[in-house]
């Protein structure tokens, strides 16, 4: 971390603040107190403020701030005035972290280059990520998250990015935020924040965008999938005239879009794409997004279940069917949380997206009975009966759902009991 004076943390105020043996100079921040020592100011947050002593006993100073969520994004503006880093904010309804991730990866051969861990993306994981910046930290990807308006206007001020990525626009949040024109609105909270000069990477066939795109001192790059040709991982993707030739880890055709907006932004930043390809063997996508695990006879399943809603759901179906091949297709499918009045209606249009695409679902949790599945359970320990109950070998297999449902060990599950397939 940018190393911080005692004293500049003194003065902003914030709560209870022992010094320890950290001496003048902060060099770190954790909230973690097994991650702390000597130099480091450890932050009591959440349930944090029962290991206020073993903190100290670490060697770190500690704080116990009168308002975390405050204290934080203090703590992460102070640490941000003193770099010079080019910042990314990456906000949108689905593939947030994935095309952080991406753009992370194609960025660190070619800048020092931070971003953000998992799915660090709310008022404290922000701050923990603004945290991580180095004197010589060139490029900063963060990912912003948003459950209502003014949320990612609260991040953009702490991180204050120069480029912003809007991945997507679609229903999400919809219990709080009502309809897709108000995602649109909190998601471009990001462009507004940008200074002039700023870059703006957006979907070019996100309407509900456009209010939001009017301002002439940005400059406003547009990205779609007719840009680019993706096929078992090799994609060739249009950016700004050029066209890069990238070898990819995954085969999903929404990941390559992600790649493609990674990439304008990537390009945004003034590194060269023409070595592109340097950072993109390794990319390496946080748990649970699409990630395959074989299965005997042919088969595999794929582990998405991160998160879920209707546009992200709909993606992965369709990757199920291309990877399927000739194999039988099932997918089992968690309720998708936070969609309001449209709830219901949502539902059974996944429903029918799988009829229409033969897929067999295996439904979890209440509103999942509205796709109307074969097999119903209500929660993921359920799911794992009726999975073993009804895959056989050669299924090629989907999991997903909205994190609530916690569907995200059952891939693995799969995995462990398919084995004895190969025995019987």
């Amino acid at each position: 971390m940018i190393p911080l004076r005692l004293e500049e943390i003194v003065d902003l105020g914030l709560g209870r603040l022992e010094v320890g043996r950290s001496g003048a100079v902060i060099t770190g921040i954790e909230a973690d107190s097994r991650e702390v020592g000597a130099g480091d100011l450890f932050v009591a947050i959440n349930t944090g403020r029962e290991f206020v002593d073993d903190a100290r006993g670490r060697g770190a100073a500690t704080l116990v701030p009168d308002d975390q969520e405050a204290a934080l994004a203090a703590l992460a503006s102070l640490v941000r005035s003193k770099s010079t880093a080019r910042v990314v904010a990456v906000v949108g309804s689905t593939g947030k972290t994935s095309t952080k991730d991406i753009l992370g990866a194609l960025c660190a051969p070619h800048a020092r280059t931070v971003w953000a861990e998992r799915s660090l993306n709310n008022e404290i994981g922000v701050p923990l990520t603004v945290f991580r910046l180095e004197p010589d930290t060139e490029v900063l990807v963060t990912e912003m998250g948003m459950r209502g308006l003014g949320q990612i206007a609260a991040l953009c001020a702490v991180a204050r990015p120069g480029v912003a990525i809007v991945t997507h626009i679609g229903p999400e949040h919809l219990e709080l935020l009502g309809a897709v024109e108000r995602v649109a609105k909190a998601n471009a909270e990001a462009i507004a924040a940008l200074p002039s000069g700023g870059v703006a990477v957006v979907p070019a066939a996100a309407s509900e965008l456009e209010p939001y795109l009017e301002r002439e001192d940005i400059e406003v790059r547009r990205f779609a999938a007719e840009d680019l040709e993706f096929e078992d991982g090799h994609g060739r993707f249009g950016v700004g005239g050029t066209v890069v030739e990238l070898d990819l880890p995954f085969t999903q055709a929404h990941q390559a879009v992600n790649t493609l907006a990674a990439l304008h932004a990537y390009d945004a930043l003034g590194l060269p794409l023409d070595r592109a390809d340097e950072g993109a063997r390794d990319i390496r996508l946080s748990p649970w997004r699409g990630e395959e695990l074989p299965l005997p006879g042919g088969g595999l399943v794929i582990n998405d279940a991160y998160n879920a809603n209707p546009d992200s759901m709909r993606a992965a179906l369709l990757h199920l069917v291309e990877r399927a091949g000739g194999c039988r297709r099932v997918a089992i499918l968690g309720e998708m949380a936070e969609l309001g009045d449209a709830s219901e209606d949502f539902h059974r249009g996944i429903g029918e997206l799988a009829v229409e695409l033969e897929v067999e679902v295996i439904g979890v949790g209440e509103r999942a009975r509205l796709y109307g599945p074969v097999l119903w359970a209500a929660d993921d320990e359920r799911a794992v009966s009726a999975a073993r109950a009804f895959l056989q070998p050669g299924d090629a297999v989907l999991v997903k759902a909205s994190r609530a449902v916690g569907l995200e060990g059952i891939a693995q599950e799969i995995a462990n009991f398919a084995e004895a397939w190969s025995l019987s």
